[in-house]
C-alpha cells in the first residue's frame, strides 16, 4: 500500500483545534479529483435535491448577492448563479485545490461574470458588514472547529434580515433508520470509498465528524446564542442532512 493508503486520523473528540484544520486540509486536498463524483455516489445523489431546497429556500431582496463558504467545488455557487440569474455570487474555501476545481467548473459553465471563487478562512472574512442577502455553508461547518466564531462571521456580512443557511449532514432520530444509517456511515462508507480514492481515512472522518455533530436543538442553540432570530431545522431524507436557516 502507499504512503497515502496507509493514513489514519485520530477520532475528532481527540483532535486539537490547529490539528482539525490542519486534517481538514489535507483531507480534502487528497480527495479533489474525485470529490463530486464521490458526494453524487454516497449520497445516493441526494446532495443535489439538499441543495436543490437550499436555493429554493433563499430570499435575495437587498443586495441581490450570496456568499457561499466553504464552497468546496463550487456546486451550491453553482446552483444559485443558475437559479437566480440575477444575483451576484461569490464563494470561498481555505483549500486551494477545491477552489482552482471549483473555477474550471465556473469556466465551463459560462458563468465567470456571475461566479467568483476564491481562497478564504470561514471565521474570518474579508468582506465589510452588511455585504449580502444570503450566506450559506454546505457539508462544511462540521469541519470548522469554531463554530459559534463562523456563525458570527456570516451573520456580520449579511443586511438586517438577510438570511444564514447551513447545510449538513446529521443524524436520524432514534429508530430502525438510525441504526442502519450508522452501519452505513461506520461500516460501508469508507469500505465504498475505498474502492475510488487513495485516502478511504478520510471517509472514516467523515463518518465521525457526522457522528460527532450538534444534535439539531443543541445547534439551533448555538445560532440563537450569537444573536439570529426566526431560527428552524429542516430534516431531510428521514434526517440524514438537515438544514438549517436563521435571520439577522
Amino acid at each position: 500500500m502507499s504512503e497515502i493508503q496507509q493514513k489514519e486520523y485520530p477520532s475528532v473528540q481527540e483532535m486539537t483545534d490547529d490539528q482539525r484544520i490542519k486534517i481538514v486540509k489535507d483531507i480534502f486536498a487528497s480527495v479533489t479529483d474525485k470529490y463530486d463524483f464521490l458526494n453524487r455516489f454516497l449520497s445516493g445523489r441526494r446532495d443535489i435535491a439538499w441543495r436543490k431546497r437550499t436555493i429554493m429556500e433563499m430570499e435575495f431582496l437587498n443586495t441581490h448577492r450570496f456568499l457561499d463558504i466553504a464552497t468546496g467545488t463550487g456546486d451550491l455557487a453553482l446552483d444559485c448563479a443558475k437559479t437566480y440569474p440575477e444575483v451576484k455570487v461569490t464563494g470561498v474555501d481555505f483549500v486551494q485545490g477545491m477552489v482552482d476545481k471549483g473555477m474550471e467548473k465556473v469556466s465551463d459553465q459560462n458563468l465567470l461574470d456571475k461566479v467568483k471563487l476564491k481562497w478564504g478562512d470561514a471565521t474570518n472574512l474579508e468582506f465589510e458588514d452588511n455585504s449580502f442577502d444570503v450566506t450559506a455553508i454546505a457539508f462544511g461547518i462540521r469541519n470548522i472547529p469554531d463554530k459559534e466564531k463562523a456563525l458570527s462571521e456570516m451573520k456580520r456580512i449579511i443586511v438586517p434580515n438577510g438570511q444564514v443557511m447551513v447545510l449538513e449532514l446529521t443524524t436520524p432520530e432514534p429508530g430502525l433508520w438510525r441504526t442502519f444509517y450508522s452501519f452505513y456511515l461506520n461500516g460501508m462508507l469508507p469500505k465504498l470509498a475505498k474502492l475510488f480514492t487513495k485516502n478511504p481515512a478520510a471517509y472514516e472522518y467523515l463518518a465521525d465528524s457526522i457522528i460527532n455533530f450538534p444534535t439539531r436543538k443543541e445547534f439551533l442553540k448555538l445560532m440563537e446564542s450569537i444573536g439570529l432570530k426566526n431560527c428552524r431545522a429542516i430534516p431531510l431524507t428521514f434526517g440524514v442532512c438537515t438544514l438549517y436557516i436563521g435571520k439577522k
